[in-house]
């Protein structure tokens, strides 16, 4: 239950500017516009990236999850690769089945606005992820999923009037990123693994979208959390990111509270066992008592690459929220068990 609270703040946090209205990305030399940096509480950047040969990147990631079950689709575009990968995990037996395509020198139609549709079309992985904006669905094929046939077909919705975080960071005029974060919308659909089949229920499943199109540094990193579900009779859902933004001016961080965006300005800190990502992580923000929580995994997903120029490692450990979160008006929402993820990703890309 939210309960009124004063917050403790030990340092002053400036906030970061709002956008109200559509704005280009990139300028005519397609630099970042100084007039998109900022956020939003819907996607009102157009993602106009152009030139920077080899550091263009664009992806469209959605993950599903249930109490039972989650399933998550990306395509990307990272200028020289385009790649789709799926993954399926049952908290419960911790069957985790993951399938990765990449084709190099691929250049994937990544358009450039949130709601529009995305496909990868390969003999091993057929991904198709749609949407208008209202709607969006999820669909995945492969004939061999651990060996065996694997459909997906996932429908979301977008209730009206649900918002969402919209920021974009700037490294430099020639390095930068959009994001747009979307969480607890309502998702429901299937899973078939062979002669299985895993129900997403209505009512008991979100859906979360990472949508990213920038011109990036070579050498990366971040920690990313995320988590959708209800808490105390409110529909919570939390983005949470450090490493990439320190320094920008601009964070990824906000909560989505009963469909309203509450912005947190504040960087955050991740501290957590890099030997041992099994070990329990604290989420804290480093001005203010905003956001106190601790998360607790029960599973680990290591993702390597190794391609010479292209290498990636992600911890990505499924597990619980604990503690809580304030918005800026000073009400405090306690957190007890809420799923989600949290991240740590190095490449060199």
């Amino acid at each position: 239950m939210a309960r009124e609270t004063t917050m403790l703040r030990t340092t002053e946090t400036p906030a970061e500017r709002e956008i109200t209205s559509p704005v280009d990305l990139c300028d005519a030399s397609g630099n970042l516009n100084q007039d998109a940096i900022g956020w939003s509480r819907e996607p009102l950047h157009r993602s106009n990236v152009r030139g920077h040969l080899l550091r263009k990147k664009r992806w469209n990631y959605w993950a599903v999850a249930s109490d039972r079950y989650l399933f998550s689709a990306t395509i990307a575009d990272i200028d020289y690769m385009g790649l789709a990968f799926v993954y399926f995990l049952d908290f419960e037996t911790k069957r985790f089945i993951e399938k990765t395509v990449s084709v190099p020198l691929a250049r994937l139609p990544m358009l450039e606005t949130v709601y529009e549709d995305v496909r990868f079309r390969h003999k091993r992985l057929s991904v198709t992820l749609k949407d208008d904006g209202a709607n969006a669905r999820i669909m995945a094929k492969a004939r061999s999923f651990a060996g065996q046939p694997m459909r997906a077909e996932i429908d979301i919705v977008r209730p009206a009037g649900h918002e969402s975080l919209n920021v974009v960071i700037p490294w430099s005029r020639d390095r930068f990123q959009f994001t747009s974060k979307q969480n607890t919308l309502p998702a429901s659909g299937f899973v078939e693994i062979g002669g299985e089949r895993y129900e997403f229920e209505q009512g008991k499943s979100w859906a979360v979208l990472d949508y990213g199109r920038g011109v990036w540094r070579y050498d990366t990193f971040w920690n990313w959390g995320a988590a959708s579900g209800v808490q105390g009779g409110h529909t919570i859902g939390l983005n949470l990111g450090g490493g990439w933004t320190d320094g920008t001016g601009m964070t990824e961080n906000g909560a989505c509270i009963d469909g309203r965006l509450h912005k947190i300005h504040d960087d955050l800190t991740f501290d957590y066992n890099s030997s041992d990502f099994m070990r329990p992580w604290t989420v804290k923000t480093r001005g203010s008592d905003e956001v106190n929580l601790t998360f607790e995994p029960f599973f680990e997903r290591v993702a390597k690459t190794d391609l010479l120029i292209l290498k990636s490692e992600v911890h990505q450990v499924f597990g619980r929220y604990k503690g809580s979160i304030a918005t800026n008006d000073g009400t405090r929402y306690e957190i007890s068990d809420l799923l989600g993820w949290v991240e740590q990703h190095n490449a060199r890309w």
